[in-house]
């Protein structure tokens, strides 16, 4: 991205005015940065990347018209692209996932202190991914969690037979019991025994729960 013999460039997108002249005397005082540009909807991202080449892009996430995802991922989708970190306020599983799948190189709170902010423009621009503490913390208590009913899904079924996990994951596919007696070569009265030993085994209350553990057990 940018060299050492000029300073990174910076554009922000937020609609909040407030926020991003904040944002911009926050960094035009600091030595290697400077703003160059505004945009106060993710709409107006791609122009303002035309129009003053930015090293690195600093994205709100809530905006009116266009959100700062899909912002994202349309900046990311261009030929050398301009490193896209997300500040907002709304660090949702979800958004930081969706964000970083949409290319975005960094994920910042608000509230992170403008050194880590400064720090997080140098690095990004630099190639290297960053997220706020709290972010990181997130994303690790959420593996944590995924790998925990991995597991847990991986045991249960584990009781039951190869027949009852075939079952299981034709329940998971959205068979109905007349399609899964044709798949699997059995009555449809022996598909529901099937399907009611297996709520019994397993302590489960219906299919769909039944199809969410075949779902954490990764097999659909």
């Amino acid at each position: 991205m940018a060299g050492v013999s000029r300073p990174l460039r910076v554009l922000l997108v937020d609609d909040d005015a407030l926020v991003r002249a904040g944002l911009s005397m926050m960094l035009d005082g600091i030595h290697g940065i400077t703003v160059v540009g505004e945009a106060a909807d993710g709409d107006e991202v791609l122009a303002a990347t035309d129009a003053h080449a930015p090293d690195v892009v600093l994205m709100d996430l809530r905006m009116p018209r266009v959100d700062g995802i899909t912002a994202t991922r349309r900046l990311r989708s261009r030929r050398h692209p301009p490193e896209v970190i997300v500040l907002t306020t709304f660090d949702t599983d979800e958004n930081i996932l969706h964000a970083l799948r949409a290319g975005a190189s960094g994920f910042l709170i608000k509230d992170t202190p403008p050194p880590l902010i400064v720090e997080a423009v140098r690095r990004v621009a630099a190639g290297d991914p960053m997220l706020s503490p709290r972010v990181t913390r997130r994303l690790m208590d959420r593996a944590a969690v995924q790998a925990g009913a991995y597991q847990r899904a991986r045991a249960a079924l584990a009781t039951l037979s190869p027949r009852e996990n075939d079952v299981v994951l034709a329940v998971a596919q959205g068979r109905s019991n007349a399609e899964i007696a044709a798949e699997l070569f059995m009555s449809v009265a022996t598909v529901k025994a099937h399907v009611s030993h297996i709520l019994t085994k397993l302590a489960l209350d219906n299919r769909t729960q039944i199809a969410l553990l075949a779902h954490d057990a990764g097999l659909a």
